[in-house]
């Protein structure tokens, strides 16, 4: 849906993240669960995980499309 994109802070990544995916044509309920999982708040949390697995996976669904949402380090 987009191409990767680097950024030196993972505020910075998530904040545009979350920019990318309120633009798509999103449930209500996953526009939700996306703000809980990559807003401001999640930051630790994401961190961690990233550290923990090397990266973060989920789907966005368009309509019945799944589209693969992946955040990784950088240096991947």
């Amino acid at each position: 849906m987009t191409e990767p994109a680097r950024f030196s802070r993972l505020p910075d990544a998530l904040a545009a993240l979350l920019g990318s995916l309120r633009a798509l044509p999103l449930s209500t309920d996953q526009q939700d669960y996306f703000t809980e999982l990559f807003g401001p708040s999640a930051v630790q949390k994401i961190g961690h995980r990233l550290a923990t697995f090397g990266e973060v996976r989920t789907l966005a669904f368009v309509g019945l499309t799944p589209h693969l949402v992946r955040l990784y380090p950088a240096e991947w």
